[in-house]
């Protein structure tokens, strides 16, 4: 059932969910058993039991994958938070670098830079970087990008009433937006800040490109020691679902939990 606002229902979505988890079930069950282009049985042994001789390997993976994950997330809204209030700037030569660099970030493939960073950036700066530091500075910038044009676009949305009357109460512009504008503003930011961290916890399975011991290079570890891929890959799309669930619902509720509210 649609809303006022035109949207599903909380609950609509729910089932829709269900839905779509059921039908991925049953699809896997049969894909499993039949060759979809043959029509052919598939004769594969399942054994997920090599999960659990890897579990400290495994275990390590999950654990570098949300530290990496919550490091990126601080570094890149830190970095948004200056460059979004950068933005606001009347000063081109204040906005125009940092226009540059949002775009140049939002409009190219985040495997692309993480790539250049791990190769071609020492080449131009003579700095050589350990793969973690690469994918730890790639993936900061990258979203503070996105985190810069959230926090500016929940800025700009105030009431310029608000502003006002905080400089007829005395208050400097800095007051002013510490104290006024950014409260109001933080509340219309926390679902759309919530999906990109969303979004560089998923963007962390790229790491493996650069040999970063996060939970997709430990799976490749383990699949070619075992020659188990399709146990350790599935294991791997579960886990990610597990982990990414409570947050995707947690934004949810944030999300309409601000639509309701503005209602």
């Amino acid at each position: 059932m649609n809303d006022q606002n035109g949207t599903l229902a909380p609950r609509s979505r729910l089932t829709t969910g269900l839905f779509a988890l059921a039908a991925a079930v049953a699809l896997f069950a049969i894909a499993r058993k039949w060759d979809l282009i043959g029509g052919n049985p598939v004769d594969y042994d399942w054994d997920f039991g090599v999960l659990w001789e890897y579990r400290k390997l495994i275990a390590t993976g999950v654990l570098n994958t949300i530290l990496f994950t919550i490091l990126c997330v601080f570094l890149g809204l830190a970095i948004g938070l200056v460059t979004g209030l950068g933005r606001l700037s009347r000063n081109v030569l204040i906005t125009a670098p940092l226009r540059a660099y949002i775009e140049v970030f939002r409009c190219t493939p985040v495997l692309v830079q993480l790539v250049w960073f791990y190769y071609a950036l020492p080449v131009v700066t003579g700095i050589e970087m350990s793969p973690v530091m690469a994918a730890t500075l790639c993936l900061a910038l990258y979203g503070g990008a996105f985190y810069s044009e959230i926090i500016r676009g929940g800025i700009i949305s105030t009431d310029a009433g608000q502003t006002e009357a905080a400089k007829a109460l005395g208050m400097t512009p800095m007051q002013a937006l510490r104290r006024v504008v950014l409260p109001q503003a933080f509340k219309k930011m926390v679902p759309p800040l919530m999906n990109q961290s969303i979004m560089q916890l998923k963007n962390t399975s790229l790491l493996s490109v650069l040999a970063v011991p996060d939970l997709l290079y430990q799976g490749q570890v383990i699949a070619h020691d075992t020659y188990r891929p399709l146990e350790i890959y599935t294991f791997i799309a579960v886990a990610y679902f597990v982990i990414l669930l409570p947050f995707t619902m947690w934004a949810k509720k944030l999300e309409f939990g601000g639509i309701s509210k503005e209602a």
